[in-house]
């Protein structure tokens, strides 16, 4: 269902960059199922979700990230830190698990789709694209993380994308090091401390006449 156009803005416009999180508050099981169940309905390109999103639940490992990510606090006081994570490569494997999920959820001949494998073979497995792969996924992740972020906002839900950290280090404490997947960008989750001085600063944008050009 539609929301207001005045909802939708008044959202954007509270929204903020989360510096300083309340470690005692946490955000509702029932809302956090929302927003894990918005990040798997993120639209990517060919719809081959090349991601993996990590809630990092345990505080230990949580106390363990944040000297690798500049000591930010908003890693150990949020309520839930998810760290997305973007496939190193894709494979033909990759193609065809994502056209047999396309068939049987829609109830398609296999045969079918055999021009939509063909066309992702062409330009993500073959193509020129093939040798700058982890761009295009690291591209899909953001898509991902934007959507989790407006997700947050309209349920009063504040957010923090985090890219101030060491992948290295992320993928070396995650076990990650030989995974499919890499740690590209981090996004803590929960709601703004009272004293947090950023909350209620002016936004700094350009005026949409700088920004938008119609044709």
């Amino acid at each position: 269902m539609p929301i207001a156009v005045q909802e939708l803005l008044a959202a954007q416009r509270w929204r903020y960059a989360t510096k300083s999180f309340d470690p005692a508050r946490s955000i509702p099981a029932e809302q956090w199922q929302a927003l894990e169940d918005c990040l798997v309905l993120s639209p990517s390109s060919y719809g081959l979700q090349p991601w993996k999103f990590l809630v990092i639940d345990d505080p230990a490992l949580r106390q363990e990230l944040r000297p690798h990510s500049w000591n930010q606090s908003q890693i150990t006081d949020c309520s839930h830190l998810v760290v997305l994570l973007a496939k190193r490569t894709i494979s033909a494997a990759d193609a065809d698990r994502f056209v047999a999920a396309t068939a049987a959820a829609r109830g398609l001949e296999l045969s079918s789709l055999d021009a939509y494998r063909q066309l992702i073979q062409v330009d993500l497995i073959d193509g020129p694209r093939a040798a700058e792969i982890e761009c295009f996924t690291s591209n899909q992740l953001y898509i991902a993380l934007g959507n989790l972020m407006t997700s947050a906002a309209l349920l009063g839900i504040d957010t923090c994308p985090i890219e101030g950290f060491s992948p290295a280090e992320y993928d070396r404490i995650l076990g990650l090091e030989t995974s499919p997947y890499r740690t590209r960008v981090a996004c803590a989750c929960g709601y703004r401390a009272a004293d947090d001085k950023y909350a209620n600063l002016a936004k700094v944008r350009y005026p949409a006449s700088e920004l938008i050009e119609h044709r």
